[in-house]
Parts: structure tokens; sequence; C-alpha cells
């Protein structure tokens, strides 16, 4: 949904449990390696009941702005779930800073069956929504009813957000009737980029503002239980969710709209370069990631990490004398000392030069 993004993604997924102290969600001492810990963040909010899409309708209703976030893995997941995020996302925006494609319609509905399973996973509290995507929809009623049955069934989601306009009215009646919740996205349609002629910003004339708008009320009619609003003037996205019965969540839409979502990479600072104008950082995780691996690679060379004393662990002297014994009387030697009594190491010389002429 960063739909403005310039310049190369950078292996985001890879590096997701990075940083996140940055964030002071990080507390504790665990091995990540070892096994997954469900308290791996600071749960600093006070308990809170399960959302759903009653509770989405309740906040619209009384004016509460409804916050929804993506996220792509577990950890992600689970910061969400610990402050307070009302909705999670498996966006199909992690084709492009996830999985490095350029584009969200190279991405799969098995590769977004994976993903969302893991959001899954560290998602309690939030209503956990996933994107169908590209493709997964747009061959027949019944190829559409199939894939969303998946993504709850095997992905675990709790609704799915569909691109498109009029021409998805009978997809949104079909999903609806058969008990699958359904956020229509409308606007700026990212799958859509290339018929589009790009990331372009819709609804800027009265003519495209009021086939939005009609789109909306012909989906809304169609069971759509909510709307994503992307890139459209401010003023649409507030007289949209005016006239409209049903939450909208903006993203590039204004103020306006019963709530906000962002791309998490874009909002956390993931990486640098120039952001799309309705994106606010609020974080420089990017940067702190950086730095971190440097530190480490630092740490590393210098020879100052792992640290024997604080980051290691010790054997009782008796048992390593022990060891030491027990290795004399098997007779056994290392690798350059077998070399050493062979005389292999006699050869070395030769074997250097020959591989210098080769070179």
């Amino acid at each position: 949904m960063s739909v403005f993004r310039i310049g190369t993604a950078h292996d985001l997924c890879r590096r997701a449990a990075l940083g996140r102290w940055a964030l002071g969600l990080g507390q504790g001492r665990r091995a990540m390696s070892v096994r997954p810990a469900a308290n791996a963040f600071d749960h600093t909010q006070p308990p809170r009941k399960k959302v759903t899409i009653r509770h989405l309708q309740q906040l619209h209703a009384a004016g509460t702005p409804i916050s929804m976030l993506t996220a792509y893995d577990y950890p992600t997941a689970l910061a969400l779930d610990a402050q307070g995020v009302d909705v999670t996302l498996v966006g199909d925006s992690l084709a492009q800073v996830c999985l490095g494609y350029s584009s969200t319609t190279q991405l799969t509905l098995d590769e977004m069956l994976h993903h969302c399973r893991a959001v899954a996973r560290g998602t309690t509290h939030p209503l956990l929504m996933v994107d169908m995507p590209f493709g997964s929809y747009h061959t027949g009623l019944d190829d559409a009813a199939r894939a969303a049955v998946r993504l709850m069934q095997e992905g675990r989601a709790e609704a799915v957000k569909i691109e498109g306009g009029a021409e998805i009215v009978p997809i949104v009646e079909r999903l609806t009737q058969i008990g699958v919740p359904v956020m229509a996205h409308i606007g700026l349609m990212p799958q859509r980029h290339v018929a589009l002629s790009g990331y372009r910003v819709q609804g800027q004339t009265g003519q495209s503002a009021l086939n939005l708008y009609r789109d909306a009320l012909r989906l809304q009619e169609a069971g759509a239980f909510s709307f994503l609003i992307e890139a459209v003037p401010a003023k649409l996205g507030e007289f949209l969710t005016e006239k409209l019965r049903v939450p909208t969540v903006g993203i590039g839409a204004g103020r306006g709209t019963s709530g906000q979502v962002l791309v998490w990479d874009d909002a956390m600072g993931r990486w640098s370069g120039k952001k799309a104008k309705f994106v606010r950082r609020f974080a420089e995780v990017g940067r702190e990631e950086a730095r971190g691996v440097r530190a480490y690679v630092a740490a590393v060379r210098g020879g100052s990490f792992p640290d024997n004393e604080t980051e290691g662990y010790g054997i009782q002297p008796t048992e390593w004398a022990h060891f030491l014994d027990l290795v004399q009387e098997k007779g056994w030697k290392s690798a350059s000392e077998r070399a050493m009594d062979s005389g292999e190491l006699d050869d070395l010389p030769d074997v250097v030069e020959a591989a210098k002429a080769t070179a």
C-alpha cells in the first residue's frame, strides 16, 4: 500500500526482529534463536477485549478513530497486539517490502497464506484482516470463494480486503453470503498500477469523484462491512465517510475517515529514501538497525563479542581436566596434528605456489 515508494526494499523480513528494542518493545533476556516467547514485548496497554467487526462499527459510530497497521511476521504481530492496534492487516504490500518483488501483482495466494499464518500466531486482540492477492478473485466467483475460504481456514484471517469498484460487487455479494467479511478497497488500487499508468491520486475531478462515490454505495449495498480509501483528496475521504453507513479507513485520504492505516515499514522508517506524501515516520528503525549491524560486525571482527565471562558457558576445571585426559587416553589428534605427523604439511609451500600460478 505504500504506493509511491521509490528505492529498493532491503530484505526487510529477514531483519524483522532487529531494532525492536529501539521502539521500547523488547523486554527480558531470552534466546530468540532457541524458542519464541509469547511475552517478547512489553504489554504496557491495559487488558482489552478482542476487536470484532461490531466493535469497529461501534468505534465508527462513536467517532473514535480506528488504528490499523500492516504486519507480515510473528514479531511484528506481537508488537501491534501489545500496543493497542485495532486491526492488523496482512497486506499484499509484503510483495515489495518483504519479498523483494517489484509489484504486488507478483504475489501468490500460497505466499500470502504463509505470512498470514505467521501473523495469526502473534495476533490475539486485533481484528486480523488479509488482502486477497491479485489473481485470486479475478477468474470467477467460485475461485474467489475458494481463495477467501483458504485465507480464513488456513490463514486464520477474520476478514478479507479486495481492491475494486462496481466490477467486484458480485464477488462481495458472494463472499458475504458465505460468511466472509469483506473490506472494499477503493480509490488508488496498487494491484492495477499498470492499468492506471502508475500510482496516481484518484478522485481529483468531479466525474472521477462521483464514480468513486457511486462505486462505494454499490459495494456497501453488496455487503462490504468497511472501506479502505486510498490516495484521494481529503474532502472526498471525509464526504464518503459521512455518506456511508460503515467504517472507512484511509491511507492518504485525509483525517476525515473513520480510521487510518499505514504500512509498518513506512511508519517505522525501515529504510531511507523518498516516501509517499501521506506517510509519517513515527520511528527511525532502519537507522537503528543499520547502527546495530555495524556495531555487531565491529564487535565480531574486533574480538570483543562474545565475552566468555558474561556471554558464554563454563565448565568445571575438574571436568575439563578429565576431558583432556580422555582425549590423550584415546590418542585422538586434531587434523593439523595428524598432518604434521604424516608429513602432509611438508608439501604445503608447493601447493601454495601452484595456486598462485593458476590464479
